[in-house]
């Protein structure tokens, strides 16, 4: 088993092969986990949320669910989930944009920053930021279509279990996310908290 910790705010790759088991914990509870997938022989290919929408019919991956690359290929399939449910597949990951629209000054981490970060260190740099699967994320749609991200209650401990499907690049980073906005909490309390990334 190789187990690792994402520190609070930052990003971490790990390598899975195919059949191996991939676990993301939030230990603390609340804090959400952007999720991206490549394929690790040919990493123009990701995980896409939208192309996978098309067969689960639904916009919040659950157990049992495949998880489609951008080629409509079998990436992972859900195989648990003790966080109830609470995952979006809507949100872009953050970037310095978009702290920018909530009124910060200056350079802030971000998720787009991480992965970028992250597939350096495994001697890749990407053009693309692909949407993320953000674990443990709480960002209802309402009848009218809109979205509200209101308190993130996940319980510490929670986490989701995927089996891969091909050899993969896995990037998982802890949403860096700490802005006061109304209505608007990513992160519980809006403080970043570690993850914690299991591989059997």
């Amino acid at each position: 088993m190789k187990r690792i910790i994402v520190p609070p705010s930052e990003g971490r790759a790990v390598r899975v092969a195919a059949g191996q088991s991939i676990s993301v914990t939030t230990p603390k509870g609340g804090q959400a986990a952007d999720f991206f997938a490549y394929n690790s022989a040919n990493v123009d290919e990701w995980l896409s949320p939208p192309h996978t929408w098309v067969t689960t019919f639904s916009l919040k991956p659950r157990p049992g669910d495949v998880f489609l690359s951008r080629f409509r290929r079998p990436m992972l399939t859900m195989t648990g989930d003790t966080a109830d449910g609470v995952h979006d597949m809507l949100l872009a990951a953050c970037d310095q944009f978009r702290y920018e629209f909530f009124g910060y000054r200056g350079v802030h981490a971000s998720c787009s920053g991480n992965l970028e970060i992250a597939m350096r260190r495994e001697g890749y740099e990407i053009s693309v930021i692909p949407q993320p699967i953000n674990f443990f994320t709480n960002v209802p749609v309402d009848d009218e279509g809109r979205l509200t991200a209101p308190a993130n209650r996940v319980r510490p401990g929670a986490g989701v279990t995927m089996e891969a499907l091909m050899d993969l690049i896995c990037v998982v980073s802890s949403c860096p996310f700490d802005m006061q906005a109304e209505g608007w909490e990513i992160n519980a309390g809006n403080r970043p908290t570690e993850l914690e990334i299991e591989v059997e």
